[in-house]
């Protein structure tokens, strides 16, 4: 029987150099599609899976996100003075209860891997879930939500998967999967990091949402640094498959790089055309920016 799972670690501690100027002063994880920072969106995919505690990975200058989570007093007696009750409610509704978020510093930009490690005394031996808030997945239910349901089935490992182009696998992690299960999931046999077209095992890529068993963090103490001189959760993952399974599990959504400048950019097209109070005055915005861009 698969141990549930109630924490979730994100980590948030990297520069967002794509995005200078904007990020001198505000982490790249705050900045907005629509009207939500990219992190309270990745927040809100792990609390409808049912996560219960948020371990957020940060650095220098990242404090703006520990306020972000916390009440804010004066701008809620603002709202209530000046009858704002529908802006109060929804503040109160989105804010994690009490003890609900732990926050922990990686004090060296040493690789994905060792951010993970970072947050090994908050997880402890418990499972968890691993959101890269960059990587937003537009999915209902949530792309979180549709692993859980296939963990739910035969636990161990499992990593959210989707398709790309053959040309395009040079650019990511790349999976090689076995038969499709009953719950969803492919059993996998194998990773690669960047492959070449011709050495891809398959055009399925790793997509920033993983669920992980404690053990990964054994093997991160004791990895040593892969590309770019930094502690690769990739190779990490290779290390721990020789002693427990991991699936593949191909979601039903689409993803978003924020990132990246167009991803980023493309994220809030989609997002503001799916809000029902946005979406039909913006797709006329939209729509009039490109009949004049045409012209």
């Amino acid at each position: 029987m698969s141990r549930r799972l109630r924490k979730a670690v994100f980590p948030v501690a990297g520069l967002g150099t794509r995005f200078l100027p904007a990020t001198k002063a505000v982490p790249k994880e705050m900045l907005t599609v629509v009207d939500r920072p990219v992190i309270q969106l990745a927040v809100e995919e792990a609390r409808e899976a049912g996560i219960e505690h948020f371990v957020f990975v940060t650095g220098r200058n990242k404090a703006v996100i520990e306020d972000h989570f916390d009440k804010q007093f004066e701008l809620e007696t603002t709202l209530k003075t000046r009858g704002k009750t529908k802006e109060l409610e929804m503040l109160i509704s989105e804010l994690p209860s009490a003890g609900q978020t732990s926050f922990t510093r990686q004090q060296e930009p040493l690789g994905l891997g060792h951010a993970v490690w970072c947050a090994r005394e908050l997880v402890r031996d418990e499972p968890f879930a691993l959101l890269l808030p960059d990587m937003l997945i537009h999915a209902k239910p949530g792309c979180l939500a549709q692993m859980i349901d296939a963990y739910n089935s035969h636990g161990g490992n499992i990593i959210a998967v989707e398709e790309v182009p053959h040309e395009d696998v040079h650019r990511y992690g790349v999976v090689d999967v076995g038969p499709v299960q009953a719950s969803g999931a492919q059993k996998i046999k194998g990773m690669v990091e960047k492959p070449k077209r011709e050495d891809a095992p398959s055009n399925l890529i790793i997509s920033g949402r993983y669920i992980l068993q404690p053990e990964i963090f054994a093997k991160l103490e004791i990895q040593k640094p892969g590309s770019g001189g930094e502690i690769q959760l990739t190779d990490a993952m290779l290390a721990l498959m020789t002693d427990q399974e991991f699936h593949a599990l191909k979601f039903k959504g689409k993803t978003y790089d924020c990132g990246d400048k167009i991803g980023f950019l493309a994220a809030n097209v989609a997002y503001g055309l799916a809000r029902a109070d946005l979406g039909p005055a913006f797709r006329k915005a939209l729509n009039e920016i490109l009949a004049a861009d045409k012209g």
